[in-house]
């Protein structure tokens, strides 16, 4: 058993951290110098849980209703092509922007902002778009903190209370307002009513349904993991706003079937907590 829940972990982290992620985690944790947040702070709870592999799906389903943010990550992202390399840039990037020290943390977002400086095209709806525009940044930052913070509250270890919930929104602002956001939320009623207003600006483009059938039915893994992922992406269904999953026609995000796409959430943070606490 022990042997197999190491091999899980392991099989996790290279997914998600890359093959060289123990040295990736040593020049996060080892390096010394200020930092942004602390181990007291509620954005260390949330983005070292297991809850986040769920939340993560179910931040990309939800960020993929915006026409323009599609378009972008559909365009210049590679997300088909190397989706595993895609999701490693990215757990980079949150794991610096939380743990790291603030230069690195700064080194981080500048390498990001000069990425988005180039990402430039036109959406499926005819409309022109730049990935540092701040509205568009503030979309998809919007999105993924909603996403993470309800997979938390829903599967996490420890749940945040209120006020912590309210902290954590406005720790998460603070490297995505480095990164070129703007007017971004610092509390859980800003964040619910900026996701209520960018709802007009949203459409299940072809896009966006095409995305949706990647991450969900043709997911890039051997026959053997593919029941894991399905647990993880069950309960990243029950983490979207119902229309949402109304929008991308996903019958998992509806009545009982969302009941029990919520078991198979818990299910999975469980099963991957197990396996990380090996590491």
């Amino acid at each position: 058993m022990d042997a197999a829940r190491r091999r899980l972990a392991e099989a996790l982290r290279s997914r998600v951290a890359g093959p060289d992620a123990r040295d990736a985690a040593a020049h996060i944790w080892d390096s010394p110098g200020a930092r942004w947040f602390t181990s007291d702070d509620p954005i260390w709870r949330v983005h070292a849980d297991a809850s986040m592999f769920s939340g993560g799906v179910a931040a990309l389903l939800l960020q993929s209703l915006h026409p323009s943010a599609m378009a972008g990550v559909a365009g210049h992202s590679g997300f088909r092509g190397d989706p595993w390399g895609r999701l490693q840039r990215t757990s980079h990037y949150i794991a610096t922007t939380t743990y790291g020290t603030i230069e690195h943390a700064e080194q981080a977002i500048d390498v990001v902002r000069a990425v988005h400086s180039r990402v430039r095209g036109i959406d499926d709806l005819g409309m022109p778009y730049a990935a540092d525009d701040p509205h568009l940044l503030r979309w998809v930052h919007v999105a993924e903190v909603w996403c993470f913070l309800r997979a938390h509250q829903h599967f996490g270890a420890r749940p945040l209370t209120v006020d912590e919930a309210d902290t954590y929104v406005a720790q998460a602002a603070v490297p995505a307002h480095r990164l070129g956001g703007r007017d971004l939320p610092t509390s859980v009623a800003d964040l619910e009513a900026q996701l209520a207003d960018y709802r007009p600006e949203l459409a299940a483009t072809e896009t966006a349904r095409d995305a949706a059938t990647f991450l969900l039915r043709e997911p890039p893994l051997p026959a053997l993991a593919r029941p894991g992922y399905g647990l993880i992406a069950a309960g990243a269904l029950s983490v979207l706003p119902p229309w949402a999953g109304e929008m991308l026609d996903l019958p998992a995000t509806r009545g009982g079937r969302r009941t029990l796409a919520r078991a198979a959430g818990h299910t999975s943070t469980r099963l991957v907590r197990w396996a990380m606490a090996a590491s």
